[in-house]
């Protein structure tokens, strides 16, 4: 199982970039709140599933909660909705790709997080492998830039950009949480482990949000509700994403985990190249090159360390 999270993390990525296209879909007719409730709600019923298939297949009991469980899996549950929150926000900015690019900076900070919160270390190639992964991101994102170089050194400052770094930072806090919480289930079985944290995050991310919903937005859960088609989709790849973002988590230390989820922006460069032919620019293929060689060093690191 050593290296198991490595193919786990890249189909939890491809997951997490189609999902993202649906959520950014789903914003045109939905609030904020209201698209990152349709990831919850039906994203639900098949992380309740999952678990049951997973503990079939495993002929074992589902792990009890206790304590130190349902605390860290709440703290990483509120802090997934505020993330997705924000980072659907970003999606209905003018210059969304910043937004979503800084994002990105969360590999960095679980690694921040990691240590301070879990006592968990990443080598030194390792650091490297992530800073270098960040930097081929930036260069991505600049592809609608006009000014590339200002870009790349100030765009940081723009409120798109912020609202990312935050985004990030709290998808980094959510992983260090459920990555914990899979852990203090003291499993055997790992999958199982992870399956269970996912099924209880999932119940309490869409209690919590269904219960704003009927306090803030009452009218969001009718459009909720009719906009079912793509919200299965959004479910399905949620659920999906979310069941191998969660056993890599409980495999690996998270850092190196959203090292390897940068990934994802390599699939985005592809699916614009062959899905849409858009035309990449120099910026654009050097920070594909850069975040490929990254995460590359990212893993010789993880074998190092």
């Amino acid at each position: 199982m050593e290296w198991a999270w490595i193919p786990i993390t890249i189909w939890a990525a491809a997951c997490q970039t189609l999902r993202t296209g649906l959520q950014k879909h789903l914003k045109g007719r939905l609030s904020t709140n209201g698209a990152s409730f349709t990831r919850f709600v039906y994203g639900m019923p098949l992380a309740l599933l999952y678990l049951l298939l997973v503990a079939q297949i495993s002929q074992a009991a589902i792990p009890a909660a206790q304590p130190e469980f349902l605390a860290w899996m709440a703290f990483g549950a509120v802090a997934q909705i505020l993330a997705t929150n924000l980072l659907i926000l970003a999606l209905t900015l003018r210059n969304f790709v910043v937004g979503t690019a800084y994002s990105k900076t969360e590999a960095i900070q679980a690694a921040i997080f990691g240590v301070l919160l879990l006592g968990e270390t990443v080598s030194q190639l390792g650091v490297i492998g992530i800073l270098l992964g960040t930097v081929g991101v930036m260069l991505i994102s600049l592809k609608h830039s006009d000014n590339k170089l200002r870009a790349f050194l100030l765009g940081w400052t723009e409120r798109s950009a912020l609202i990312g770094i935050a985004s990030g930072g709290l998808f980094a806090v959510s992983a260090i949480g459920f990555r914990a919480a899979s852990l203090s289930l003291d499993a055997a079985n790992i999958p199982l482990a992870a399956a269970t944290t996912l099924a209880y995050a999932t119940i309490l991310q869409t209690t919590l949000m269904l219960a704003y919903l009927l306090l803030r937005e009452p009218g969001e859960i009718g459009r909720v509700a009719a906009a079912w088609r793509p919200g299965l989709l959004v479910g399905f790849t949620s659920a999906a994403g979310s069941a191998g973002w969660f056993t890599a988590m409980a495999l690996q230390v998270a850092a190196y985990v959203r090292m390897l989820g940068l990934v994802e922006m390599v699939f985005t460069f592809l699916l614009s190249y062959f899905a849409f032919r858009e035309k990449p620019g120099q910026a654009e293929i050097a920070g594909v090159l850069i975040l490929l060689a990254g995460i590359a060093l990212g893993l010789i690191g993880r074998l190092s360390h």
